[in-house]
């Protein structure tokens, strides 16, 4: 029997991936198997102690290393052409992304625009990049964006404040090492708001329009893991069983992330973090739950597959354990002790008709909602969630 109703599926996942605890300290055995003679490091202030010996390891076998350590929020256009300058000068064989989601995201993009002419503008959208010829690696020292497996990178356009991703195959890495441990020093607000950014990955996949059955694999399981795990990584960030699992529970939410994306969470996200420079798992969590009660009614059955994942029993219907879910949720953000309220983040409600006129700007997401968002619908959300 032929399935006609279920899109084609397109994945693209990196050349190598490598998941374990401790896996950093093979990287460098790995890069200078790759021959490379010149690294260009992003990665953040603090993990700059933790990497020393990864870098002596490099410079020891004739590596030359360049770090930047320029991103400490998330990247502009302006900060990325900044650092694509910096790295031009350098003229690296190999860029190592080691952060982030906001770190690999420009790790990405500088790989990919080192030797090309298009500009930055030129590339925005979807499938526009036309390639890539420089070595790159990603990894991850958070649990939240899975961006070192998905094709998306996310900038904010300096001309209107807006959050712009460019998604491209040309972004997966060649290789990918996730190391658990990276993640044992990050603090809890930021454990929890990655989490809850990563969970969302999962369920906006699983209820997408565009949902796939090989996808869903990863979205279910991944749901699993973080909500049975990351109440204990952020209450205790030195277990590192927790840890692994909200990091493999991160690493399925970003393979879902190129075949089918994310939705009407996202979309409406957008605008807290481009207008009120909310970190973008917070923004998430804030809307997550409202989404999900606007969704369910769509597709409560989904919704019911979602609830079940996140540990929740089975109600009398699907309606019933579809809400299950949402109160779970509910449960897991106050859990985590993130803030579950707009008002609390002193954005004035009178904001709340610009945010939904932006958010309706992100079609590219808003497309693949299980129910059209409409800029009322939008404003309703936001309200709900004030």
């Amino acid at each position: 029997m032929i399935i006609t109703n279920t899109p084609p599926l397109s994945v693209y996942f990196p050349g190598k991936l490598v998941f374990a605890n401790g896996s950093l300290g093979d990287l460098p055995a790995e890069i200078i198997n790759t021959g490379c003679n010149n690294a260009f490091i992003l990665t953040i202030e603090p993990l700059i102690a933790v990497l020393q010996q990864f870098v002596k390891q490099l410079k020891s076998n004739n590596i030359s290393v360049s770090i930047n350590t320029g991103i400490q929020q998330e990247p502009s256009f302006t900060d990325f052409e900044n650092i694509l300058s910096e790295a031009k000068k350098i003229a690296p064989d190999l860029i190592i992304g080691i952060g982030g989601g906001s770190v690999l995201d420009v790790a990405k993009l500088v790989a990919a625009q080192l030797d090309n002419d298009q500009s930055i503008n030129e590339i925005v959208g979807i499938g526009f990049l036309k390639g890539r010829n420089k070595k790159l690696i990603c990894v991850p020292a958070t649990s939240g964006t899975g961006s070192e497996v998905s094709p998306n990178a996310i900038l904010v356009d300096d001309s209107d404040g807006q959050k712009k991703g460019i998604i491209s195959p040309h972004l997966v890495p060649d290789i990918v090492y996730v190391d658990p441990l990276l993640t044992i020093s990050v603090p809890p607000a930021v454990t929890a708001a990655t989490g809850l950014d990563a969970l969302t990955h999962c369920m906006e996949a699983y209820t997408n329009k565009f949902s796939h059955p090989f996808i869903d694999v990863y979205a279910l399981e991944g749901m699993r893991l973080i909500a049975a795990n990351l109440v204990q990584a952020v209450r205790n960030g030195d277990d590192e069983n927790a840890r692994y699992q909200v990091a493999m529970g991160s690493l399925l939410g970003g393979f879902c992330l190129g075949p089918v994306n994310t939705a009407g969470v996202h979309a409406l996200s957008y605008p807290l973090g481009s207008t009120f420079h909310l970190a973008h798992g917070l923004s998430n969590a804030l809307l997550l739950p409202y989404v999900m009660a606007y969704n369910m009614v769509e597709t409560p059955e989904r919704y019911a597959n979602v609830a079940v994942a996140l540990g929740c029993t089975k109600g009398a219907s699907d309606c019933e354990t579809a809400k299950k879910g949402i109160e779970k949720i509910k449960e897991l953000i106050t859990e985590c002790k993130v803030i579950a309220r707009l008002r609390d983040l002193d954005i004035p409600q009178s904001a709340i008709p610009s945010m939904a006129k932006d958010a309706l700007k992100i079609q590219r997401l808003l497309k693949n909602n299980p129910r059209h968002i409409s800029e009322e619908d939008a404003i309703d959300i936001y309200n709900q969630a004030y």
